[in-house]
């Protein structure tokens, strides 16, 4: 950040009284502007035992494979942003339930929640961010090929819990990005 989004002027970076962190603080309005990290929803939505996967068109990881996904915006709930995600990564409409993962990506500046989703029909079709969607078997999800690592993490839990029958909430962090997904 170079200047103040309220007045302009140039912005420098100290720890404002009353604080312990740096933060850019301008030093004509004494505005303070805090920078804290992005909130990502996304869903994992099942239908008849399969799930609803999207091959990215975007970067990062274009061409990847990950479950809807994305940041939330303004106005909206956890819910609501997991389901617009849903729509408009795959033209389809679900019901969200439970929340399966918080994945905070430290070295991203993000946290991710995602939600389990019930496909409330088995109609989809590309949306503008994604190259294909599929609904895929277990056995048929193209783990070598998952876009993130919180996606793979969160997928991996959501079946482990539906195997034992389970809803359960799972939370991690990941500090550094992989070679294998650098985006995480």
């Amino acid at each position: 950040m170079k200047y103040c989004s309220e007045c302009g002027a140039r912005v420098e970076l100290r720890i404002p009284d009353g604080d312990n962190l740096p933060r850019y603080v301008c030093p004509a309005c004494a505005t303070i502007h805090y920078q804290n990290p992005r909130v990502i929803v996304g869903c994992i939505p099942e239908y008849d035992g399969r799930i609803l996967l999207c091959r990215r068109a975007i970067e990062p990881r274009h061409g990847y494979w990950t479950f809807p996904a994305g940041f939330m915006e303004n106005g909206e709930s956890l819910e609501a942003g997991a389901a617009r995600e849903c729509w408009e990564e795959a033209t389809a409409r679900v019901d969200i339930g439970s929340l399966v993962a918080v994945v905070t990506v430290v070295h991203a500046e993000q946290v991710h929640m995602m939600f389990r989703a019930r496909l409330t029909r088995p109609e989809f079709a590309p949306g503008a961010e994604s190259l294909e969607v599929a609904l895929l078997a277990p056995d048929q999800i193209p783990w070598q090929d998952i876009a993130f690592r919180s996606i793979d993490y969160a997928l991996r839990r959501y079946l482990e819990d539906r195997a034992a029958g389970e809803e359960r909430l799972h939370v991690t962090h990941f500090e550094r990005p992989t070679a294998h997904c650098p985006a995480s």
